[in-house]
Formats: C-alpha cells, structure tokens, sequence
C-alpha cells in the first residue's frame, strides 16, 4: 500500500524490518488524519479499529516511524504531532497568538543547510521543522484589542 505517493511499506522492509499488522494500522491511521494528530488521536483511531492494540505499541510504533524518518514529530499549539513526510521534505510556520499553521516548502532550507556544512562541519537534519512566530494578520492586530475584556 502506498501513501502519499510513497510505499512506506516497502521502505520498512528495504530497511531490514517487517510491516506487522500494527504498524500498518498505525501507519494508515497517520495517513488518514491527514497530519497534525496527536499521539492521543492516532491511538483512539487505531483502538476503534484494532481494540487489542493497546496505547504503549501505538506510541512505540511512532517512534519507531520517527526514527525511520517516515513520520514527523513537531510541537504545534502546545502539543507533540505527527504527520507523515510526504515525497519531500516541509515544514511549518506556527502563529504563537491565533496558532495558525502554514507549511513552508523545503527549498527554504537548501543554503542553510549548505552554510551549516560549509562553516561549521554540521549536517543539520532539516527534514521536519516547526518555526513559531507571529503571523501577518496577528502582527497588524493592534496589541491592546487583543487583551481588551470589550
């Protein structure tokens, strides 16, 4: 089964290991959320899918897509989510007032990357990164409409 144009399937078992039941459940149940799902989420999904998975093999099976580097972990509105990587690499613009998010492609990053190797010798892992800020319509809200009681 493909996601998003990419057989995460075949890249666990490229890899060396075995697509289980579970992790496949896991797997399409984070593709099915469409990203942005909290860990709490993707269980709940999952439980009333498959009742005998229980939370820590969900949370475990996270993890492990995390380290593979097929799912992302980003903390968006206080929370830790996931989303799955897609065919490349984005990230996201967090409002830190109003928590919108905007993705931003990749190519952003290209130089960063290259300046971080250049000059330092750092390979930096640019693959999933949450930039919080203030966005534009929260940056033209006057500051003092938005702790008015009125």
């Amino acid at each position: 089964m493909s996601h998003y144009h990419t057989d995460y399937v075949q890249q666990i078992r490229d890899r060396g290991y075995r697509m289980t039941p579970q992790r496949q459940i896991v797997l399409d149940t984070v593709c099915e959320h469409g990203g942005h799902a909290t860990a709490s989420q993707i269980y709940e999904s999952v439980n009333a899918q498959q009742p005998a998975i229980n939370r820590a093999t969900v949370y475990r099976i996270l993890d492990f897509f995390c380290e593979l580097q097929l799912v992302a972990k980003a903390e968006i509105g206080g929370q830790t989510v996931f989303e799955v990587m897609g065919d490349s690499p984005h990230h996201h613009l967090i409002c830190r007032q109003c928590d919108h998010v905007m993705s931003l492609p990749d190519y952003h990053f290209t130089e960063l990357a290259k300046h971080l190797l250049a000059e330092h010798g750092f390979e930096a892992d640019l693959s999933h990164m949450a930039i919080t800020g203030i966005c534009a319509a929260c940056r033209q809200t006057p500051e003092k409409n938005k702790d008015s009681p009125d």
